[in-house]
Order: structure tokens, then C-alpha cells, then sequence
């Protein structure tokens, strides 16, 4: 009777460092992806190429479901292009709130560059979904939470045109949707000489 009270006593004992053993696994895991995700969007803030590949698998998927928009990166391309041109603006992201669901992070984020502000006026501000593959990021998904389409559609068009009437020689209408930093540099350019000269 004696052995039999103290076998359980043993299998109670181990069951519960069992668990205990697993939730400090698990919360290992959350601790992770959290942080990973944080690494993130302070090297998209800091346009830290070398901190960014660390953190993101052989390609990343960014994609905004509302309008369609989906491009598959491979992570070279990602921080030789579309990091490079994000930097020319200058950008600042805030994370204002982040958690672990299902392994995966969801964020709301707020941005603000040189083009948001010409174009919007204000910061832009999306909930991000950042899905994981071996710890390393694969997916994100951006939800826009402020898009002011109206703003941004009158902004571009006026910038567009007065740049065709004053600077044709820039053709902004080839590279305003040019995500490389060559693009980049011409749309900042277009920017800084329709606020210095109108």
C-alpha cells in the first residue's frame, strides 16, 4: 500500500515538472516570435539591412488583401530593393500594440516617412500579421486602419501633374510606383522640388 501511495506520489510529481516543463517550453517559444517580431520593426525603423537579414526566411511574402496587392520577395530582394527604397523617405515605425496568437504576432503599427506626409498628411497606421517559419519571418500581412485614399489619390495627381508641367525631364510617372532605391530617390526629389518651388 505503502509503495503504491508513493509510486503515484512519483507519477503527480512528474506530471506536474512535466507541464511545468512545457509551459516554460511554450512561453520560450511566444518569448521568441515576440521578440523576433520587435527586431523587426526596429530594423525597418533604423533601415538596418544587416539586422533585418537575420530575421527573415529565403523569402517573405508582403501582401494587403483589400487591394490584391501581393509580391513575393526573396530576401535578397527585399533588402536590396524595397528596404533601400523605404530608407530614402526617412521612415519612423512605433509599434503601439503587439501579441502572440497561434504562433503568430499580430501588431499595430504606426509609420510616418517624407512621402506619408506629403501624401497623407498624418501617420498611416496598420495591423500587421507576421507569420513565422523556423523562426524566421515569412508573411506579413498589413491591414490599413487610417488610409485616407482621397488625400493620398489628390496628393499624387497634383504632384504628377505639376511635376509633367515644371519638370517633365524627371518623368515621375515611370518610377512613382518603382520600389528600388534609384525610385526612391527620384520620388523624394519630385517631392522636395514641388514643396520648395510651388
Amino acid at each position: 500500500m505503502t509503495s503504491q501511495i508513493n509510486i503515484n506520489r512519483i507519477l503527480i510529481i512528474s506530471i506536474v515538472l512535466l507541464t511545468v516543463f512545457i509551459s516554460c517550453k511554450n512561453s520560450e517559444k511566444s518569448i521568441d516570435k515576440l521578440e523576433i517580431a520587435k527586431k523587426y520593426f526596429e530594423a525597418l525603423d533604423k533601415s538596418n539591412s544587416s539586422e533585418m537579414k537575420a530575421l527573415l526566411a529565403d523569402s517573405l511574402v508582403t501582401s494587403i488583401p483589400k487591394y490584391g496587392y501581393e509580391v513575393r520577395y526573396s530576401k535578397n530582394d527585399y533588402l536590396e530593393n524595397w528596404l533601400k527604397w523605404d530608407s530614402v523617405f526617412e521612415p519612423t515605425y512605433k509599434v503601439l500594440e503587439m501579441e502572440l496568437e497561434n504562433g503568430i504576432v499580430k501588431a499595430k503599427v504606426s509609420k510616418t516617412d517624407k512621402r506619408i506626409r506629403f501624401l497623407m498628411g498624418k501617420p498611416f497606421l496598420t495591423y500587421e500579421i507576421l507569420k513565422f517559419k523556423n523562426n524566421k519571418i515569412m508573411s506579413v500581412k498589413e491591414e490599413y486602419l487610417n488610409f485616407d485614399e482621397l488625400a493620398w489619390e489628390k496628393n499624387k495627381n497634383g504632384l504628377l501633374i505639376w511635376i509633367e508641367e515644371n519638370h517633365p525631364e524627371l518623368n515621375l510617372n515611370r518610377f512613382i510606383y518603382d520600389q528600388t532605391e534609384s525610385g526612391g530617390q527620384k520620388f523624394l526629389k519630385a517631392i522636395e522640388l514641388y514643396e520648395n518651388e510651388k
